[in-house]
């Protein structure tokens, strides 16, 4: 019994020093989250946002769209700084959600523009909050960040929605070009 243990870890050891591993990477990993932008554009009922132009250095690192749970879409960002900022979208209850969503914040009775809108700023203990209320959807940039990077994020959203597809039935359909959020027609900060 004893050799063959020692014949089991000498094989890991001899594994684990031919296995390529770095140290110094960094942990948090980018992910690309083209697939289910396009997906959420074609399932939500608003028009789903997502930044674009963002300065350098910034990077995506989670995605979801959660159609059970008030169509909720999140995009989470890394900032240079490595402050997290998060988009939030869903047709749920603004006050539940932003509440559930932001950890608590509130609202501070301030506003803040960006993006050719008006955000109304929340603060709490865990993240900070720039929320946009239109009709049927409410939209929430929050993070560790500081609000001038919320705004940042705000500005860059886009958002866009698919148009009504004419290919033949099982063709796919793409979505719309992106719409800049501050014209009329796109949801808020989307």
């Amino acid at each position: 019994m004893f050799q063959s243990m020692a014949v089991i870890c000498a094989a890991a050891a001899v594994i684990y020093l031919f296995v390529p591993h770095d140290e110094n990477a960094d942990p948090l990993k980018a992910v690309d989250y083209g697939v289910e932008l396009v997906t959420a554009q074609r399932a939500a009922p608003y028009p789903v946002a997502a930044p674009e132009g963002l300065p350098e250095g910034w990077r995506a690192t989670s995605v979801s769209y959660r159609r059970e749970e008030g169509n909720a879409w999140h995009l989470g960002y890394l900032t240079p700084e490595r402050e997290y900022v998060a988009v939030e979208q869903s047709t749920a209850d603004p006050k539940r959600y932003i509440g559930d969503v932001s950890h608590g914040a509130a609202a501070t009775g301030k506003t803040q523009q960006a993006g050719g809108r008006s955000w109304e700023r929340w603060e709490g203990d865990k993240y900070d909050a720039l929320v946009l209320r239109e009709k049927g959807v409410t939209t929430v940039v929050l993070g560790t960040a500081p609000f001038e990077q919320l705004g940042t994020m705000a500005a860059a959203l886009t958002s866009a929605q698919p148009a009504p597809s004419t290919a033949p039935s099982g063709a796919p359909s793409g979505p719309s070009g992106a719409v800049p959020s501050g014209e009329p027609g796109t949801s808020a900060g989307d």
